[in-house]
């Protein structure tokens, strides 16, 4: 007899918690539609986006132009679709601010690197000093987002910088101010940027957020465009990817594809690559990096040896290079790159955002007196 009774209980409990839940989502329905209902939104196209090389994109956040789909490896072109390196500034007064972004992949996130990385915004402004200080990240809950970045933020007018998804593809992206709020897009910077060639490392695995990559780092330190050109599982100096690296303008090139790489391919393609770079761009910087030390290279034979041999290829033509004249060639070590003591990755491959700040740190000894002179 009692049977029932449960039954029914549970039932309206249910029907209960339902009823609850509904309304609740429809009140925070109700309260976002309200408060955009205040907000100006932007579209980033408006100006334009920081980090593209080049403006005849298949998609407008593309990273390579319409002609290199079935030039470059596929995998390559495949991983070009993603907004990796690029961002967009603003001005504004406003003490709160928000941000629409739709992602080409419902994939949000990785097993060995969060959504807010592969997928997410990272908001940064300029304090008084001009030096790029981090506001907010914008995390990803689905294909298409819609949220507040900040609020409460100190009053006064400052340049905003928001950084896109790393290992994902942007479809669009607006920025929201209050109504009253001044508001002003910039456009992207017309000196020339720092080109960064490589592997999944200068793609942004594994930064938990998309300014935490040594690129944008070093970007903000030298306050300097740059253009991010990193290809996971990839980054192998194809000669394609070469000639298109050898249409941009930029104030160095930094070459850092050895940890996809063995000594046999560096031999084959190291001189290649430097000689149609500077065929095209005589006077142009081009910093050769060597591969960081795996941080448990230390437990593994092999991978000691790995490196040692590309290392010892890389350096032969390096030298090569230089005693056959060629000029404005540099080269950064490699072994010190995630520092000595194996904290700084997250796979013992890819850096942590400390890994990457070390990076940062040692490509800046080389970078700074170079682009000064």
């Amino acid at each position: 007899m009692d049977r029932p009774s449960v039954l029914s209980r549970r039932s309206f409990l249910r029907t209960a918690v339902a009823a609850a839940t509904i309304t609740t989502i429809t009140a925070a329905s109700r309260a976002l539609a309200a408060d955009n209902a205040e907000v100006t939104w932007r579209d980033v196209k408006e100006a334009g986006v920081e980090g593209k090389g080049w403006t005849d994109t298949k998609r407008f956040f593309d990273r390579l132009p319409a002609k290199a789909e079935g030039s470059v490896p596929k995998a390559v072109w495949d991983l070009s679709r993603h907004s990796a390196g690029m961002s967009v500034d603003f001005e504004t007064n406003a003490t709160a601010i928000s941000a629409r972004w739709s992602l080409l992949s419902a994939n949000l996130s990785m097993p060995h690197m969060p959504a807010t990385g592969v997928s997410g915004l990272d908001l940064y402004a300029q304090d008084e000093r001009k030096v790029w200080r981090w506001v907010a990240v914008g995390i990803p809950r689905a294909q298409s987002n819609d949220s507040s970045l900040i609020a409460g933020l100190k009053p006064g007018r400052r340049r905003y910088r928001i950084y896109l998804p790393l290992y994902n593809g942007t479809e669009s992206l607006e920025i929201g101010v209050d109504k009253a709020a001044e508001f002003k897009m910039l456009s992207p910077a017309k000196e020339k940027p720092l080109v960064f060639y490589g592997t999944s490392i200068t793609h942004g695995a594994c930064a938990s957020r998309p300014g935490m990559p040594h690129p944008a780092i070093l970007g903000r330190w030298l306050h300097k465009p740059i253009i991010n050109l990193g290809c996971s599982g990839n980054g192998r100096m194809e000669k394609e990817v070469a000639e298109l690296l050898a249409e941009l303008d930029p104030c160095a090139y930094v070459i850092d594809c050895l940890p996809n790489m063995d000594a046999k391919l560096v031999t084959e393609r190291t001189e290649p690559l430097v000689q149609i770079l500077r065929k095209a761009r005589p006077a142009t910087p081009i910093v050769l990096v060597e591969d960081r030390t795996n941080t448990n290279a230390i437990w593994l034979p092999a991978r000691q040896r790995h490196h040692e041999a590309s290392r010892a290829a890389f350096r032969k033509a390096f030298d090569k290079l230089t005693a056959d004249g060629v000029k404005h060639l540099h080269h950064i070590e490699g072994a010190e790159l995630l520092g000595d003591d194996g904290e700084a990755a997250t796979d013992g491959s890819h850096p942590s955002d400390l890994g990457f700040m070390r990076q940062a740190q040692l490509m800046h000894k080389t970078l700074e007196p170079l682009l000064k002179g």
